[in-house]
């Protein structure tokens, strides 16, 4: 493989416009090559846990719940074939992987390879006070929550009614966003790749400006000194010519006064003849 092509620029300005146009070219190759290299970087660095299912097929990170609360006995009593897999890890571990409460096990997940589960109500509450964790995948199961009455109270339906007029007029999730995040951790950064800005290569457009700046600069200077070297040619060779030419006519001269002085003197010679 070669590089180039077999006409080489031979002008100063062609030279300064092909390399700064190779420079440009190499900076943004550069610079695109190491952003992507950064990207993949980061998606390597990433937690290899996104779900439940990977969560029950790995045993290096230990997870748990609370110890008799209700995350516990829903793996208990779950028929789903992995959550069946989980609480048999979860119960062979009891000793460490089940906690007390929630803040131990939140302090264990700070401090240790562990992976809390909880209520996601409470994962949502905490993580948004706690920007050093974070909620891995979706929901494992959805329950609601009511308010209990006594049997025959009034307050019943006026409590539903009420509850599904703040439901409808979307009073509710309102309610949630100002009590669970408020001024909690700002939302997750997007995992696609950022795209090279401006503020990243726009130097290098400034440098090829500059180079294509230069080089019209160097392309008149060179206009303008051939132009007065083809006139310093010229006009040497005019006065080459003309000096040439002041010869020549001077050579026909004498030339020709030679020849008239030799006719005149035959012209004698023949005359003196005739008289003797």
């Amino acid at each position: 493989m070669r590089q180039g092509s077999e006409l080489m620029p031979k002008a100063l300005s062609t030279r300064i416009v092909g390399g700064i146009w190779w420079f440009f070219t190499l900076i943004i190759i550069s610079s695109y090559t190491a952003n992507l290299a950064a990207f993949l970087t980061v998606e390597r660095m990433d937690a290899p846990i996104d779900s439940a299912d990977d969560l029950a097929k790995q045993s290096r990170i230990e997870y748990g719940a609370v110890r008799d609360g209700s995350t516990m006995t829903f793996f208990k009593k779950s028929k789903i074939s992995t959550y069946e897999k989980m609480w048999a890890f979860m119960s062979s571990r009891k000793n460490t992987a089940l906690v007390k409460n929630n803040k131990e096990g939140i302090t264990r997940v700070l401090t240790t390879d562990y992976a809390m589960l909880m209520e996601s109500t409470s994962i949502e509450y905490i993580s948004q006070r706690n920007c050093n964790l974070t909620q891995i995948g979706g929901l494992i199961d959805s329950k609601g929550y009511g308010v209990g009455t006594p049997i025959g109270s009034p307050y019943r339906d006026k409590v539903t009614i009420a509850i599904l007029q703040l439901q409808e007029e979307g009073k509710l999730h309102m309610m949630k966003e100002k009590w669970w995040r408020g001024n909690g951790c700002p939302e997750e950064d997007n995992k696609e790749a950022s795209a090279l800005g401006v503020e990243n290569i726009g130097g290098i457009f400034i440098v090829l400006a500059a180079g294509l700046v230069l080089s019209v600069f160097v392309a008149i200077g060179e206009f303008i000194y051939k132009a007065r070297r083809n006139a310093d040619i010229e006009e040497a060779f005019c006065f080459f010519y003309g000096v040439q030419s002041r010869q020549f006519q001077r050579r026909g001269s004498t030339s020709s006064s030679g020849s008239s002085l030799s006719n005149d003197l035959e012209s004698g010679r023949l005359l003196g003849d005739d008289t003797e």
